[in-house]
């Protein structure tokens, strides 16, 4: 049981010194849920448990009764351990809320119910005579509900007080006074106060405009502020013209009278202009301001002593949230302030600060774990980035190779169109030299043959260095591509020397032919 001997305590104290406590809740009971019964008006209800919450400050302090289904809503009452009609009597509803979930759209507030309620009906639609606490939906729908009712009427506070919509435990004190004053406060510090009346717009004005007044016939409305009439123009004061003649300005010497007109000065903005003159405003002597009646004691206007008066039987939880998670917890109605205060020091107060290193300690631990997998992520980007790169490297190699080949094949079929252009010029030659020509053109062909056949395996060898270098390509991709280039220039050389001596025998044995 937690905080038995603080609350024990303070029972005993309670019978004694304070008033009285007509319903006390801290849920350190696990039948403590029992209680709350759940309304039979509606089947879709979300389920209730206790809960002490991802996070804590205490195993057995934390404990409260959590709502725990999404997109639900909730109807549950339980009865107070007496009757409490509040008349001559102070009225404090106190109890914590902690939005777990991070709330975006849910209420957390109680209803206070009449102790004719039937629980089997509870609904949105019972009647209710207070309903107190946080109700906060998107940024700007957020308010502390201070809902009372009169004569049948519900009727919201006239003034907006926000909630707090953090994740930690806050506690919610609405104290209405028998001098028909309140206060509201949240984590013990005064929220808003006042009159009853002034609050709640639920009696008519005390005062009243006289409808028999009406506005004295020499009653000066307006103007508030009138021209000083003792005020006069300065002598020295230039009201215009706004522009003058530029006085440097100087007649063009090409500037043709009977051509062009008669020459004018551009017009300059006039240095000793100074607008309008009008005279200072001064305040109306005379001027009495808007008029109003004058007020009256409403004759309509009366006390009611059973103004903010509550006959109170049940406690009620009727929300509906849109993530589950938040946690009520410590709820106390009480005709003692001390009493309120002192019970919420014990079950809330004193574990505030380690709440909080608690949730900051979680906050820390999910900022690294989030840094951690961005910091996976980028390295998983790099290195997707890294092999397209390589590949992309790879099909750049494989392009250069290929251009080296194609290289040494154009200069090998270039040789072999020389030869072929030979032959065509030796087939003009003289019939009596077809012999020599044709047997020329067989050594020729026999040279070529060996040419091929040379070019072919340095082909090969081409090929079989370019997949050498391929298979080198992490260890030295760049320097392989360039000795494979290297040798494709000598294959290219070779067989272009092979032709060019090709050619000179050719003549030389021309030339034997013609001496014979």
């Amino acid at each position: 049981m937690r905080c038995s001997f603080g609350l024990a305590a303070l029972a005993a104290l309670a019978s004694s010194t304070y008033g009285r406590v007509y319903y006390e809740e801290t849920f350190s009971d696990p039948a403590s849920l029992d209680a709350f019964k759940a309304t039979e008006a509606r089947s879709d209800l979300g389920a209730i448990k206790l809960s002490k919450g991802k996070w804590f400050s205490d195993d057995e302090n934390s404990i409260g009764l959590q709502v725990s289904e999404d997109a639900r809503f909730y109807a549950y009452s339980a009865k107070l351990n007496r009757p409490f009609n509040t008349k001559g009597k102070d009225f404090i509803v106190q109890f914590t809320v902690k939005y777990e979930q991070d709330i975006d759209c849910g209420g957390a507030y109680l209803k206070l119910l009449p102790p004719t309620l039937d629980p089997a009906k509870f609904d949105g639609e019972s009647e209710y005579e207070v309903m107190f606490g946080p109700d906060i939906c998107g940024s700007t729908n957020r308010r502390v509900h201070a809902i009372i009712n009169y004569n049948g009427t519900n009727n919201q506070i006239d003034k907006v007080v926000q909630p707090r919509g953090d994740q930690l435990t806050h506690q919610y004190t609405f104290w209405v006074k028998a001098d028909k004053t309140f206060e509201i406060r949240i984590d013990n510090k005064v929220q808003e106060e006042g009159k009853i009346e002034e609050f709640w717009k639920v009696l008519p004005d005390k005062q009243v405009a006289d409808p028999d007044a009406k506005k004295p016939e020499d009653w000066v409305d307006g103007p508030a502020m009138i021209e000083d009439p003792e005020d006069e123009k300065p002598e020295d004061w230039v009201d215009g013209p706004e522009t003058v003649p530029d006085t440097e300005a100087q007649k063009p010497e090409d500037w043709d009278d009977d051509m062009d007109g008669d020459w004018e000065a551009p017009m300059v903005a006039n240095p000793e202009y100074k607008g309008e003159w009008k005279p200072r405003m001064i305040k109306n002597p005379e001027y009495q301001g808007e008029w109003s009646a004058p007020l009256i004691d409403n004759p309509n206007y009366e006390e009611d002593e059973d103004l903010a008066v509550f006959n109170i039987g049940y406690v009620g939880l009727d929300v509906w949230t849109v993530k589950s998670g938040t946690i009520f917890d410590n709820i106390l109605i009480t005709d003692d302030i001390d009493y309120a205060s002192q019970f919420g020091n014990s079950t809330w107060a004193d574990y505030v600060e380690k709440e909080i290193e608690v949730k900051k300690a979680i906050d820390e631990e999910e900022a690294e774990k989030l840094e951690a997998e961005r910091k996976a992520k980028e390295e998983e980007r790099k290195a997707k980035e890294e092999a397209e790169k390589e590949k992309a490297e790879d099909a750049d190699e494989l392009d250069e190779n290929d251009d080296v080949k194609v290289d040494a094949e154009s200069v090998e079929e270039k040789a072999e169109d020389e030869s072929v252009e030979e032959s065509i010029v030796e087939d003009k030659e003289p019939v009596e030299e077809k012999v020599d020509e044709d047997k020329a053109a067989e050594e020729e062909a026999a040279e070529d043959k060996v040419d091929e056949d040379k070019a072919a395996e340095e082909e090969a060898a081409e090929e079989k260095a370019a997949e050498q270098a391929k298979a080198d390509k992490k260890a030295a991709k760049r320097a392989a591509a360039k000795e494979a280039a290297e040798k494709a220039k000598q294959a290219a050389e070779a067989a272009q020397k092979a032709a060019e001596e090709a050619e000179l025998e050719d003549e030389d044995e021309k030339i034997v032919h013609d001496e014979l």
